[in-house]
């Protein structure tokens, strides 16, 4: 099992300082009012995992606003349960520069970011989230790449370097007559090999999850119906039916053929920034933005679930879900089909909501948490699993 143990926060948010410890690989309760600083907690969460969280805020947004960055800059530390046994994860904002550091039991971590995938996945769902299948296709990407990295860390790199030599690209065809040619095909040439790159790892990774989602259990199915899955893109496309070095070799060529056209425009008229994933209610046969809100809601769920058991398998061990007020959204036998499908799969699940009742049939199985204005008060202290 991988979970969380104990978790420290200094200056984070609304938090001047917090501290939940003893905490159970299980379900881990937050129930308060609007603003009372639920979601901060996993947010905070979200952090011991590569990028820029669940709100995807810039380094100086999460600073605790009644803290001057004199009096400390914000952090968050986690004792984690790993396959390795007990590792201290720890990351934040450095004090002289406004960049994120990690740091693995004490020391700089080889590897940045990248090296808390080695110790714990987090996969999160909000209700910002509701809308993906509504959302311009840029949601849908990030959503599928966030998804990847958790199988393939190497997927963060390829994209940070295909979106830099993009943009240095863009930079170059602005400048017009100063735009060095030479500079101009390497950069290409570099947008061709990583983009290739990022569509066969996307590729791949939906047809893994695509057949996560055929092994659904037809009675939970009933309940978070079954979604096919499939990647739309040009280089996506290509790769099904040429091999790699001809497709690099192509999206070369229309990058060089689309300069002057990508001077106006910016950007690259194509390449794998412009692909989308296109998901389908298979049983009504219906695109997901067709279908009605609780239907997406059911179906979005029913992929994150996929995908976690597909992290379990993988790994030997699930990983630490983050559902920001889920429960309220969803009918009472979904709720109770949704906690069965949790307590299965044995991961520990942070799940938030303004009533405790909605959570009930999880007393004796979890921790409860009442919040209040940043206050953090234990409720009730159940199971560890």
């Amino acid at each position: 099992m991988a979970y969380i143990q104990s978790l420290q926060l200094n200056h984070f948010r609304n938090y001047g300082g917090a501290d939940m410890s003893d905490l159970p690989c299980g379900p881990v309760v937050l129930c308060g009012a609007n603003g009372a600083g639920k979601t901060n907690i996993l947010e905070a969460v979200s952090f011991l995992s590569p990028g820029r969280g669940l709100r995807t805020a810039k380094i100086g947004e999460v600073q605790n606003c009644d803290t001057a960055i004199d009096a400390g800059p914000w952090s968050v530390s986690a004792l984690v349960e790993s396959q390795y046994g007990p590792v201290r994860i720890g990351t934040g904002r450095d004090g002289h520069e406004d960049k994120r550091i990690v740091r693995i039991n004490g020391d700089a971590a080889k590897g940045g970011q990248s090296a808390m995938t080695e110790y714990l996945s987090v996969l999160w769902l909000t209700p910002q989230m509701d809308r993906l299948f509504q959302d311009a296709s840029s949601a849908r990407r990030k959503f599928l790449d966030r998804m990847v990295f958790a199988f393939d860390p190497g997927h963060a790199g390829r994209m940070t370097r295909y979106e830099n030599a993009m943009r240095q690209r863009s930079k170059l065809l602005q400048d017009r007559g100063s735009a060095d040619p030479a500079w101009l095909t390497a950069l290409e040439a570099t947008m061709a090999e990583t983009g290739v790159a990022i569509a066969a790892a996307r590729s791949d990774f939906t047809r893994k999850l695509q057949q996560g989602v055929d092994r659904t259990p037809a009675d939970i199915q009933a309940h978070f119906p079954k979604a096919s899955l499939t990647i739309r893109g040009t280089v996506e496309e290509l790769i099904r039916r040429v091999p790699a070095l001809e497709v690099e070799e192509m999206l070369r060529y229309q990058l060089h053929e689309s300069r002057a056209r990508d001077s106006e425009t910016g950007g690259a008229a194509t390449g794998p920034h412009k692909s989308d994933l296109h998901v389908i209610y298979e049983t009504k046969a219906m695109p997901a933005d067709q279908c009605s809100t609780g239907e997406q809601k059911a179906l979005l769920i029913g992929i994150v679930l996929a995908h976690a058991r597909m992290i379990a398998a993988e790994r030997g061990a699930a990983p630490v879900l983050l559902l920001d007020e889920v429960a309220a959204h969803l009918d009472e036998q979904r709720r109770t089909v949704l906690y069965r499908i949790l307590l299965d799969l044995r991961a520990q699940v942070w799940m938030t909501g303004t009533d405790m009742t909605l959570f009930s049939s999880l007393s004796g199985v979890g921790q409860f948490f009442t919040i209040a204005e940043g206050n953090l008060k234990i409720l009730k202290q159940g199971l560890a699993a």
